[in-house]
């Protein structure tokens, strides 16, 4: 991508309201090059405008200093709260998240208005079905480009998502933007969550396309109410112009699940044509004659004016509604139904999503991100069938997030699975042991009895190490809740982490032990 610059004046005509106050600027300032745009002062640079955005733990004006140290000409932010007059020419806005997005849409040109923009939101299943959509349309030859939780993808070539964030900054999303832009793209799919529609990272994104795959129990912790947590996820579909014209041949459209409390909660959100799906409820795009093996699923997916014959690698009900969703969101989008086969078809799967790990051991061991009480309580009924011999499962709960959840997931894991391991999942500053305990709560408040039903055993490497010396021949073991995830946040600090890593590992030393006997 070439070297952007921009005026400040000029930058400061996107902002959407007028600035309230500013300190120190002058014409030469609002005459000066703008060189690059930063909310994180570690990533400033000489000619930088420096967004001060305020966050959960500290707030971006405690760095203002920092950025005028390493060059930055400007800082933009909400009412200064220094004791002292700012360091560098500081500009107040009522909004700062707001204003932060204008910003680095106006910086980098507005790519997202030259291109297919696809939103996918949900609690569960949007990395999966992102990656589908954006699948399918590469193998129908269009030129793409995808950002979710796990993965990025442009033009082919893919590299991990190793953020920690679903759903980037309005700054790192338009520059990629620009980029996928610059080298070609023509649609570009971008995983929305909540969080990212509720501090408006993807504003400006002009979506042409909103789907959701379902809204259950989670993020209660930063959203509250289920009320507003629905209401976070509307914005998606709120943001869908009908008017819009691109001239790129992208058509406005709501994709919502009919199988899903969520259809009813959407739907007065969308001013744009729906076009449903589902599984159980007659929709417009719907899957029938689906027939669930252990390794492949194979089902007929009837259109309003077409159908045909889908068999993917993928395996459960929950990656049937995906798929659904996948297809809707490309057929309506002028997609042959025969490349939508094709490209389900040839999809391995997503890292971190129902990932197998073989070291050639006798039973079954699978990697999956689920960690809410929803999608584990999928992922254990798809195992079920599946599975001869019992269900072993490791998971846990994430610290300084959603506690209501944290029974639900106990009781769910002692309703599924034969025997189960309650571990660490990123515990941040919270009390380890404490998380689990809570968890196991639930599973306790059905009748399990802690030490003969399930364990507590924060050391997650230990509890893997546990669940997979105490699997048999025949059985299922589920590591939940990381999947593709990199780290492990304890404190402050990530500590490097990867689930399917430490799974291989101890497979082999288990193997190793059992061959030595």
């Amino acid at each position: 991508m070439q070297n952007i610059s921009m005026q400040l004046h000029l930058l400061l005509a996107a902002l959407e309201e007028q600035p309230l106050h500013t300190y120190g600027l002058d014409a030469s300032t609002l005459a000066a090059t703008i060189q690059g745009l930063a909310y994180d002062s570690r990533n400033v640079e000489a000619g930088y405008l420096f967004i001060a955005v305020p966050g959960t733990h500290t707030d971006g004006q405690r760095f203002v200093s920092e950025a005028a140290r390493k060059g930055a000409l400007v800082a933009l932010g909400e009412t200064w709260t220094g004791n002292e007059p700012p360091p560098l020419p500081y500009i107040v806005v009522s909004n700062v998240r707001i204003a932060l997005a204008n910003l680095a849409c106006a910086f980098y040109g507005y790519p997202a208005q030259q291109l297919c923009t696809i939103g996918v939101t949900g609690t569960d299943g949007k990395t999966t079905t992102s990656n589908l959509i954006s699948l399918i349309l590469e193998e129908a030859g269009k030129h793409t480009g995808l950002m979710t939780t796990a993965n990025f993808r442009l033009n082919g070539q893919e590299w991990e998502n190793t953020t920690r964030q679903s759903t980037l900054e309005a700054v790192d999303i338009q520059r990629l933007l620009r980029r996928m832009y610059d080298e070609g793209a023509t649609h570009v799919v971008v995983e929305a969550t909540s969080h990212g529609l509720e501090l408006h990272r993807v504003r400006g994104c002009a979506f042409d396309v909103g789907v959701v795959t379902n809204i259950t129990h989670e993020h209660l912790d930063f959203h509250k109410t289920l009320a507003a947590y629905r209401r976070a996820k509307a914005r998606l579909f709120e943001m869908l112009d009908a008017s819009r014209d691109k001239g790129i041949g992208s058509k406005a459209v709501a994709i919502l699940n009919r199988d899903d409390s969520s259809y009813e909660i959407l739907k007065p959100y969308c001013q744009v044509p729906i076009l449903d799906y589902g599984i159980e409820t007659p929709a417009a795009v719907r899957a029938v004659d689906i027939q669930f093996l252990a390794h492949s699923t194979r089902f007929r997916v009837v259109l309003p004016d077409a159908e045909g014959i889908i068999e993917t690698q993928l395996v459960g009900r929950f990656n049937v509604s995906n798929a659904l969703a996948a297809i809707a969101a490309t057929y309506n989008q002028g997609i042959a139904l025969a490349d939508i086969a094709r490209g389900l078809a040839k999809v391995k799967g997503v890292a971190g999503r129902m990932e197998r790990i073989d070291e050639g051991q006798p039973y079954t061991v699978i990697v999956d991100y689920a960690h809410t009480p929803d999608s584990l309580a999928k992922v254990l009924d798809t195992l079920r069938p599946i599975t001869k011999g019992r269900i072993l499962v490791v998971f846990g709960s994430a610290g300084e997030r959603d506690l209501q959840k944290r029974p639900v997931m106990g009781q769910i894991a002692a309703q599924k699975a034969d025997f189960f391991v309650i571990t660490d999942e990123d515990p941040r500053e919270e009390d380890r042991e404490q998380i689990l305990q809570e968890i196991a709560q639930g599973a306790e408040a059905v009748g399990k009895l802690q030490g003969r039903d399930f364990l507590c055993i924060a050391d997650r490497t230990e509890a893997i190490a546990t669940a997979l010396t105490t699997a048999r021949a025949g059985d299922t073991v589920l590591l939940a809740g990381k999947g593709h995830e990199q780290s492990i946040i304890m404190g402050r600090e990530k500590i490097p982490w990867d689930d399917r890593k430490v799974a291989r590992e101890q497979l082999q030393r288990v193997l190793n032990r059992q061959q030595g006997q």
